[in-house]
């Protein structure tokens, strides 16, 4: 699928979209749960979407952590009543504002809580531009020689390689021998995947608002995907959309320096809403679910791509159990990122160069079942700060007597 778009819509002071396009389009079905900054408290609330109006349900439950390790997230929201905010159009409006009436409320990320983790190369397509990525360091012409050459030694389809199997085991055994192994394909391959932390509690951003690359950068790119809500047990009760921002020319120099090309101000970008599993909605609509790209530049340029999740290379729920269990717990549970087929290859500002962004790009991302989380590039230097922490939260929440 690509994420449909209204024309000028880019240009415009409405680039955010509207609460149409933002949620899901089976949304009358689901269950729909966020937050916002609600001024009469001066702090965070969380919320759920129904009938396009936003009603806060913090009088039960101070934190969206606190819904999510329900026994019955979505049956328990489903039933709440609460106080009617404002409409989700208004919120929405409100939220992407360039000037933004701080007397009303706006969205924010959907998660509070909870350890924000991301999947990397869990689609045989980036694993092979990851390895680009270490072998060129930053060198975008020397990357564009190198895909050619490696698709023709290794070929382009890995998808039914198996990670951890025998065949992956002979696989690596003939690229050690032809001096072509990486670290990428380990963990593309091999039978750990790739999860690191990809923001620090509460700072990830939402739908509406700017995303960061840092200034210095100049190969980066957006990672459309699918991101989903585990309990501190392990169980997945949701889902969500992100967009994990990446420094390509950063991680390309080593991958020691992936907390630098991952972890910046407004560099983790989630929502606009998380749904809830339920009868209607849970993780093989997940499984088969396709994410769609685009972006639009203030220059014209405009690139469409999607990510279909039946094409990666580990399932899911194999990926949250290496990421939580015995051997690593999260008390307030995780969103864990499920990874991208999306390869920024073509060109754009020079022949051979690649893609990467311009400040004002708009970037869409969006899934039938999820809405669409629309946000617009900006340096991560002049995106709005990051100060709202934990000691913050809880002495917010103790001043309304919610703790």
């Amino acid at each position: 699928m690509t994420v449909p778009e209204p024309r000028g819509r880019a240009a415009g002071t409405d680039w955010f979209g509207t609460a149409a396009e933002a949620l899901p389009d089976d949304a009358d079905r689901g269950v729909l749960i966020g937050r916002i900054w609600d001024p009469r408290v001066d702090g965070p609330s969380p919320v759920t979407v129904r009938d396009g109006e936003v009603i806060d349900v913090s009088s039960r439950f101070a934190t969206v952590r606190d819904i999510c390790e329900l026994p019955d997230p979505a049956a328990t929201v489903a039933a709440l009543d609460g106080r009617r905010v404002a409409s989700f159009e208004d919120v929405l409006a409100n939220t992407g504002a360039a000037t933004r009436d701080r007397t009303r409320p706006w969205l924010l990320a959907p998660v509070d809580l909870q350890a924000l983790k991301a999947a990397g190369v869990t689609f045989p397509v980036s694993m092979l531009e990851r390895v680009i990525e270490e072998r060129a360091r930053g060198d975008l012409a020397l990357a564009a020689d190198l895909r050619g050459r490696m698709l023709a030694d290794i070929g382009a389809d890995l998808s039914s390689l198996a990670p951890g199997s025998a065949e992956a085991e002979r696989l690596k055994g003939l690229l050690v021998a032809e001096g072509m192994w990486s670290q990428y394909l380990e963990v593309g391959i091999g039978p750990d995947a790739e999860i690191f932390t990809k923001g620090q509690v509460l700072s990830a951003v939402g739908t509406a608002v700017p995303v960061g690359v840092l200034a210095a950068s100049s190969w980066n790119n957006p990672e459309p995907e699918v991101a989903l809500i585990v309990q501190s047990s392990g169980r997945i009760i949701g889902a969500t959309l992100g967009n994990d921002v990446n420094l390509r020319d950063v991680e390309g120099r080593s991958a020691l320096l992936l907390p630098l090309a991952k972890d910046n101000n407004a560099s983790c970008a989630l929502g606009p809403l998380i749904r809830l599993f339920d009868d209607r909605f849970g993780l093989d609509r997940v499984r088969e679910a396709e994410v769609g790209l685009t972006i639009r530049g203030a220059d014209g340029f405009h690139l469409e791509a999607v990510s279909e999740m039946t094409r990666m290379s580990r399932d899911p729920a194999a990926l949250v159990r290496q990421l939580v269990g015995p051997h690593h717990q999260y008390p307030d549970g995780a969103v864990l990122m499920l990874g991208t087929m999306f390869a920024p290859i073509e060109d754009r500002d020079r022949p051979g160069e690649g893609f990467t962004h311009n400040v004002d790009d708009v970037v869409r991302i969006g899934c039938p079942a999820l809405g669409t989380l629309i946000n617009r590039v900006r340096h991560a230097e002049e995106c709005e700060p990051w100060q709202f922490g934990v000691r913050d939260l809880m002495g917010n929440l103790a001043r309304r007597g919610l703790l």
